[in-house]
């Protein structure tokens, strides 16, 4: 089966449209009207193999809050739906990618239990026009979206670009482990539950 997703939401503040294909080859069409989140989420989908088509169309003339928001929430969506019922995944992921002087960290249960442990700092407000306070944002949104435990952090650098680099890299490199198929577990989930 494919594990593929198309999500469309639109709201008063934003109109997006997101299609992944988790067995792709990182492979990307991505314009959210945010040069920064663009180069992110471009990192994103070619480290960690996932295709996306993610489109956005917000209220930039606002800030980019809701546009940054809003497309977590529609790629986690997105995410959930095209993993499926997690037969026969990895389930489980890390990584810890350098970046110069920054280290990127994450570690991810792809369990339906949402959550985010967050913890970096960063020197300046922005990362070209993006607000630094909205990586946080994304991470939860989709985070929450996907059903993932998400621990992600830098807990060193001085770029702020780099450390955001870092820490998408990672988040990319530990998806791809954690949705990857196993054959020791075809045909089951992995949990002594019986299911996620």
């Amino acid at each position: 089966m494919p594990r593929t997703a198309e999500i469309a939401r639109t709201t008063k503040e934003t109109d997006i449209k997101v299609f992944v294909d988790l067995d792709g080859k990182g492979e990307y069409e991505i314009d959210t009207g945010i040069g920064f989140f663009d180069h992110m989420l471009t990192a994103l989908s070619k480290h960690s193999g996932i295709d996306m088509k993610i489109s956005c169309k917000g209220d930039l003339n606002v800030d980019a809050h809701h546009s940054v928001e809003d497309t977590g929430i529609v790629l986690g969506q997105a995410f959930a739906k095209a993993i499926g019922d997690k037969v026969g995944i990895r389930r489980y992921g890390s990584a810890s990618i350098p970046m110069d002087e920054a280290l990127g960290t994450c570690s991810l249960d792809i369990s339906g239990r949402a959550f985010l442990v967050f913890n970096c700092e960063f020197a300046g407000e922005y990362c070209g026009e993006m607000d630094t306070q909205l990586f946080e944002e994304f991470f939860r949104s989709f985070a929450f979206n996907a059903g993932i435990t998400l621990h992600i952090t830098c807990p060193y650098g001085s770029n702020d670009h780099h450390k955001a680099e870092a820490m998408f890299k990672a988040l990319a490199r530990a998806l791809r482990e954690a949705t990857e198929t196993d054959p020791r577990f075809e045909g089951q989930v992995v949990s002594t539950k019986g299911a996620l």
